[in-house]
């Protein structure tokens, strides 16, 4: 990645010099204003490009897809949730998934839980209140 960005950095120069050269045709003996026209141009591209690298660049911002979008999201339990008989639906956005808790609890239909990850194909919750029907 480090590399990357200092090919980056190397191509403004190179932009630069070529302005430079296309003034060098013009003034081919003012040596001091081919190079301030080089350091100029070179810095006033890298600051105009600077957003459009940090677009590029920044990776600090991970979008989470697929079944792993759901994770910190509300559900609602239309079957029942029971570990050991090995059932439970839970409803969210309109997308029906199958369900499981952590800790082997029974969780009713009817109540709110919260995603807290995925385990396979089935979503792991946990109720959000204790006002919730849970059975032990």
């Amino acid at each position: 990645m480090k590399w990357q960005l200092f090919g980056f950095f190397v191509f403004w120069f190179g932009v630069g010099a070529l302005i430079s050269m296309v003034v060098s045709l013009f003034c081919p003996d003012n040596i001091l204003l081919q190079a301030i026209v080089f350091l100029v141009s070179s810095v006033i591209l890298l600051f105009l490009t600077k957003p459009l690298v940090d677009r590029f660049t920044r990776k600090d911002k991970k979008v989470e897809t697929n079944a792993y979008s759901i994770i910190g999201k509300k559900g609602l339990v239309v079957q029942d949730i029971n570990n050991t008989l090995g059932v439970g639906q839970i409803k969210i956005a309109n997308e029906v998934w199958s369900a499981k808790t952590e800790n082997d609890t029974v969780i009713e239909k009817g109540a709110e839980v919260n995603i807290i990850k995925i385990d396979g194909v089935k979503a792991v919750v946990e109720p959000i209140s204790v006002n919730s029907k849970i059975t032990k």
